[in-house]
């Protein structure tokens, strides 16, 4: 008889056991062959390897962030000066940690959440007084399993936000963003249409929820939902919805990027988002939303840059296996080539639903996408960084900002000086045509 563990493995898509699989193959010599050759070419393709260092809740090496576990395994002196290379220098120094309320910490130690808060500075200025804005970024895993009521899951997502959030207002933040699709599990790789139902009007239960919080603490929330367009035919979006520090609903952008690899086939629910690169002001500052698989696209960066933001999120929902080495370097390098600050966020935990699903990589089926590994922070235009949230735990991370850095780095890099938007768009305007030709000059004597 199988075990209760086997039984459960099976029905959640684990591939069973094949220790004595060659002793077993009766098939011709050349399907071994070819069989071995599969697996030396997947290998070479980069099929993971097993990652023994990390464990099954997402630590590395039992420590919840890279600059915990260089913190405590290096001496003070190489740990600064590796923080340096890796973080960088806010105004020749390192980022700074803030002393935040009490009644912040009290929430922390309550509901077992991570809360780190840093400071970016700016130089003083003889004409402009320093703009510090408090800016906070949430991560969290789902509350209950995926197999619970649809309804039961998305109140206990409220009710387990409903704390952090308190942090955030305590600590006083004027502007919070929230993962995407932060009211469900992120069940679009399952591609069962089930899950749609989890989409709400953009003035919906999580915008009523979150405009009594905005009102309660003069606070700015961007909420990333899974919409539902009721006007125009039912029409599903990934979208993120502005509410202002007096609850009032200030205006909402869609995805403009929708991914189609590995196990984020999203386009099974939704497309590319129809609001352009809207920028929000805001009683705190200029602020926009570039959407999870946005970060991958310079020029969505770009975009938000020309039309005048100053913060941008990015709120995600990405996989260890798929994107971890990119996620330090995206965010940040769109912070210095345009001038803002990004404040990036991925939700945490691994979410196993209950059918397991294919997605056309090769992989056996499976039940999960994989570890969420959160790491959420900030960064700013002077290439400098905070160090990441845990990956494995919900948490809070917070910034103050000076905006009139954006300006200063403008100042001193001239990057929009010493751009060729001419060249750039003379290019695009001619690359979207049918008829485009590469600019490539030969070697005459390649052809002879």
């Amino acid at each position: 008889m199988e075990t209760k563990e086997e039984e459960i493995g099976r029905e959640n898509g684990r591939p069973e056991s094949t220790e004595n699989s060659s002793h077993l193959y009766s098939g011709p010599p050349v399907l071994l062959k070819m069989e071995a050759k599969e697996e030396e070419i997947g290998r070479e393709n980069g099929k993971p390897e097993s990652t023994e260092t990390s464990s099954n809740n997402g630590s590395i090496c039992g420590f919840e962030s890279l600059h915990r576990l260089l913190s405590a395994s290096l001496s003070p002196q190489v740990f600064q000066e590796v923080n340096r290379l890796l973080l960088g220098l806010n105004r020749g120094r390192a980022v700074e940690p803030i002393i935040l309320p009490e009644a912040a910490n009290a929430l922390s130690s309550k509901h077992d959440f991570d809360l780190q808060a840093f400071c970016f500075r700016a130089d003083r200025e003889l004409l402009r007084e320093p703009r510090i804005v408090r800016v906070g970024l949430i991560q969290n895993s789902i509350a209950l399993p995926t197999t619970v009521p649809f309804l039961d899951q998305k109140r206990a997502i409220f009710q387990k936000l409903r704390p952090i959030i308190d942090a955030a207002g305590a600590a006083g933040v004027n502007v919070l963003c929230l993962q995407e699709a932060w009211t469900m599990p992120f069940a679009f790789c399952t591609r069962e249409k089930r899950w749609c139902e989890f989409a709400e009007p953009a003035d919906g239960e999580s915008t009523k929820f979150l405009q009594d919080l905005a009102r309660k603490y003069n606070m700015v929330i961007v909420s990333p939902i899974l919409e539902r367009d009721v006007k125009h035919g039912e029409t599903l979006w990934n979208t993120a919805v502005i509410i202002g520090n007096h609850g009032n609903i200030i205006g909402k952008h869609r995805k403009n990027h929708i991914p189609r690899v590995g196990d984020f086939n999203e386009s099974t629910y939704y497309m590319e988002g129809n609001t352009g690169h809207p920028v929000f002001e805001t009683a705190y500052g200029k602020i926009a939303v570039n959407i999870c698989y946005g970060r991958h696209h310079p020029l969505n960066w770009l975009a938000f840059g020309l039309n005048g933001a100053e913060i941008v999120f990015n709120p995600s929902a990405t996989v260890g296996e798929l994107s971890e080495p990119m996620w330090p370097i995206e965010a940040r390098n769109a912070a210095i080539t345009n001038s803002y600050f990004v404040g990036s966020i991925n939700r945490v935990g691994t979410e196993v639903f209950p059918n397991p699903f294919t997605s056309g990589d090769g992989k056996p089926q499976h039940a999960d996408s994989g570890h969420f590994y959160g790491s959420s922070h900030f960064s700013a235009p002077d290439a400098s960084c905070t160090p990441s949230l845990s990956r494995y735990k919900d948490g809070l991370i917070i910034s103050d900002m000076d905006i009139n850095l954006c300006r200063q780095l403008k100042d001193k890099w001239g990057f929009r000086t010493t751009a060729r938007y001419e060249l750039y768009a003379d290019l695009l305007a001619r690359y979207v045509k049918t008829d485009f030709e590469p600019q490539v000059i030969s070697d005459p004597l390649l052809h002879r």
